[in-house]
């Protein structure tokens, strides 16, 4: 796995670090290990695609990340400091580096409230200049996120689907973060205003140098827009890698499925939460039951995250199968 401060980008330094990182959710069902052994890091200015079906863990790690939910074990720090520091001691300092974006648009916006409120809201509460200089930082989201001024006076149920995440976005920037969580931000909009979306996500973070964690089901979206990928799959991550490598040369026969998922059908493959809840042998790969390159050696000794080469990783016993090595 490709480290902060080395490697590929060793000039830039480690904003976020994931290691060891568990979770588990105790349901009507069990427990549900969402998470298990996560590590990951993003470098500041990096953007990090985390693929994989849903209920597969991506967005409780992006909960974990944001501090809407504790880890069980592990850690994760923030420019080399814990997390729960932040949040116990400088919480809005916290909050103000890190923003997110999430899924569905309109579920994230006050329906009683303007535009113009909803994009000045973040500078209120943090009490970020006076109510003319607002005015002022709101116009230039606006411009930012290529919305109309006149829009400033419209309710959420006035805009259609690509205006409403379009303000999200503006209010996830108004505070200027070192890192934007954007969680499915575009699978609930139309395909016509998808790739819209995208290609502002990815303008804004190379305009302002910021740091993007980017959930996605679908790889060729991740690959788009990514300088780095991890796959996950029920709750854990089987394959790192530089985005245009994963895609090209996957070393996990999961990310294969993925790959073959998007080129016939265009979306994920199957259920995760199946896959996480109910498919998960005892001992062995979490992928053996799905697996169509299964050996005996998946079904009775789980694989670990292997380092194959600089700035690749797969947890997979074929790896190095796969890419000749």
């Amino acid at each position: 796995m490709l480290g902060c401060g080395g490697g590929r980008r060793a000039a830039v330094t480690c904003l976020l670090e994931l290691r060891g990182v568990d979770k588990t959710f105790f349901t009507d069902r069990g427990p549900v290990h969402a998470v298990r052994q996560m590590s990951m890091t993003i470098e500041a200015g990096e953007v990090v695609g985390l693929v994989g079906e849903s209920g597969s863990g991506k967005s409780t790690v992006a909960n974990l990340v944001l501090g809407l939910e504790q880890p069980d074990a592990g850690r994760i720090r923030f420019r080399g400091r814990d997390i729960g520091d932040w949040l116990a001691a400088e919480s809005g300092a916290y909050r103000q580096a890190v923003q997110a974006v999430f899924q569905h648009p309109f579920q994230a916006l006050d329906r009683r409230k303007r535009v113009g409120w909803l994009v000045a809201e973040p500078l209120v509460i943090h009490r970020r200049g006076s109510s003319r200089q607002r005015a002022e930082r709101v116009e230039e989201l606006m411009a930012d996120v290529n919305l109309d001024p006149s829009l400033v006076d419209r309710y959420p149920h006035q805009l259609s689907g690509g205006q409403a995440q379009r303000v999200n976005i503006a209010r996830a920037l108004a505070l200027e973060p070192s890192l934007l969580v954007c969680d499915e931000p575009v699978s609930a909009l139309d395909v016509s205003v998808q790739a819209q979306i995208l290609n502002l996500l990815l303008e804004i973070g190379r305009k302002r140098a910021m740091a993007m964690l980017f959930i996605s089901h679908s790889l060729p979206v991740v690959r788009h827009l990514s300088d780095r990928t991890v796959v996950m799959y029920a709750g854990i991550a089987v394959e790192q890698g530089p985005g245009g490598e994963v895609s090209d040369r996957p070393a996990h026969p999961y990310t294969q499925l993925l790959i073959s998922a998007a080129s016939m059908t265009g979306d994920d493959p199957g259920t995760g939460r199946r896959a996480m809840q109910e498919a998960v042998p005892p001992q062995g790969c979490r992928f053996a039951p799905r697996c169509p390159m299964v050996i005996d050696r998946c079904a009775a000794e789980e694989p670990g995250l292997e380092e194959l080469y600089e700035g690749r990783s797969s947890r997979c016993w074929r790896s190095h199968e796969f890419l000749d090595i």
